[in-house]
């Protein structure tokens, strides 16, 4: 069995991050074959080391390097998440683009090149996930690595209408077709990826799919890899969650209102203001809903050295406070707006004791909430998952209510049918998301992604001579 490489922008060591999401299909997948984890250790240093930090748990290794204040305020918290992100969550008005933090994007992507290549092995197979890291794989070859390449987007991939928008957007994407697999969340954006490739690039597609740049000297192969969850240790969790202080308190708290639950980090992409809009207007139309149902909103901060994200976080407190001012009575706020992290296991139990699962995000590539609120009910009791019609988990998701948080109205009449809805209609709709969810669950994913990228030609007959690779 070949080594299994994993980079990502951040690490999750075991009981120094956690581990959860895309962490513990990573996690799983190494310990079936051994390998490295590498990229950012999260911290903040004075200077590059030379070197990568190293930790070994059985057989996986952990190598690790921090970032300099000047790189993690251009690469990260810049071009990544003030330019890639709005840019891939199709806010354009959003993208912030300067020469100099694309710059610090490649430099930063051809530094982490530098590290991981002297740790590479012939026959590895090489896993690189997300937007932080598009040119890793081109950075690689440069330097000469052979070994097969893959990258997953966990975002969505907008249409080239967007794309193109972007000043180095020839230069950047081009840089994709340096890895053998391509894969994404959706056929929709499997689709927008061709169209770029075929339409901006001067690419071809072959019957079978297989991408063929200038004259068929390089190929690239991309196909749709929904990720999921680890269903059975969800449900375990959540059923188990009941007797945790923290689930008791909030159920004692409740009584017998119903909660409608939502938990997103706090950022502009998941239409938190839509959403407290739609469940006030819930509350204006249906009165007799009132002192008998709350919203709980979690909404950890997030990227607070961003600008957009500050004003987001006081956007919510005017809106939270003006409901609240508006509705409550001296024993019932409509709104708890909590900013603070939970842990996987107070929040399974959260989950489950919700009659109403609310993700509602303007655009999202797949959306994990979503799958861990459905695994979480009560199989005699499940509560209902109101999505938005464009994640997506709505692909998956049948058994969902599907709204545009963009329409106020109609989301308001939808959360009043979720709350209505009878046991028997609740139990149908949620058995069969969670067929969906054992068909989609974290395990087909990493398999099917990893069995795809071993079963590409490989690097070795390929010829990047004449690729696009960007520059730093």
């Amino acid at each position: 069995m070949s080594r299994l490489v994993v980079v990502s922008n951040r690490v999750a060591i075991p009981n120094e991050h956690g581990a959860g999401g895309l962490a513990s299909g990573v996690m799983a997948a190494l310990r079936d074959s051994g390998g490295i984890w590498f990229g950012w250790n999260g911290r903040v240093v004075a200077t590059l080391a030379d070197e990568v930090n190293t930790q070994t748990d059985g057989n996986v290794t952990y190598a690790t390097l921090g970032l300099t204040q000047r790189d993690f305020t251009d690469y990260y918290s810049g071009f990544a998440n003030r330019t890639l992100w709005p840019l891939f969550h199709f806010r354009p008005s959003l993208v912030d683009f300067t020469r100099s933090t694309y710059e610090a994007y490649v430099r930063v992507n051809a530094h982490f090149a530098e590290r991981l290549a002297p740790l590479l092995r012939p026959g590895d197979l090489v896993w690189i996930h997300d937007y932080h890291l598009i040119p890793l794989g081109a950075a690689l070859r440069r330097l000469g690595v052979l070994s097969r390449i893959g990258f997953f987007l966990h975002t969505p991939f907008p249409p080239s209408e967007l794309l193109v928008t972007l000043p180095v957007h020839r230069e950047l994407f081009e840089a994709l077709l340096a890895y053998d697999l391509v894969g994404f969340q959706t056929e929709s954006y499997l689709k927008a990826f061709r169209e770029y490739i075929v339409g901006e690039a001067n690419g071809e597609i072959n019957e079978r799919g297989v991408i063929s740049i200038r004259g068929g000297r390089h190929s690239v192969r991309a196909g749709v890899f929904p990720i999921g969850i680890d269903v059975d240790r969800t449900a375990e969790q959540a059923a188990a969650a009941g007797e945790l202080e923290p689930v008791r308190a909030l159920k004692a708290s409740i009584g017998s209102r119903a909660l409608i639950i939502g938990v997103d980090r706090l950022d502009y992409s998941k239409g938190l203001p839509e959403r407290f809009k739609a469940y006030a207007e819930l509350l204006d139309k249906e009165t007799s809903l009132r002192r008998s149902v709350i919203l709980l909103q979690i909404a950890p901060p997030s990227r607070s050295e961003v600008p957009e994200y500050r004003r987001l976080r006081r956007q919510l407190e005017r809106l939270a406070g003006s409901i609240n001012g508006k509705l409550a009575d001296a024993d019932w706020s409509p709104i708890r707006y909590v900013n603070k992290t939970y842990r996987p296991d107070v929040l399974s139990g959260c989950y489950r004791h919700a009659r109403v699962g609310l993700v509602t995000p303007l655009r999202d590539g797949m959306n994990l909430v979503a799958k861990e609120y459905v695994a979480c009910q009560n199989p005699r009791d499940p509560g209902v998952l109101v999505l938005f019609r464009f994640a997506g988990a709505a692909n998956d998701l049948r058994g969902a209510l599907l709204v545009n948080p963009n329409d106020i109205e109609a989301t308001a009449r939808t959360l009043n049918a979720a709350l209505d809805m009878s046991l028997g209609d609740r139990r149908l709709r949620w058995e069969e998301s969670m067929a969906a969810l054992r068909r989609q669950d974290v395990t087909a994913w990493r398999t099917r992604f990893i069995r795809a990228l071993a079963q590409t030609s490989g690097s070795e007959e390929q010829d990047y001579s004449d690729v696009s690779l960007p520059r730093n």
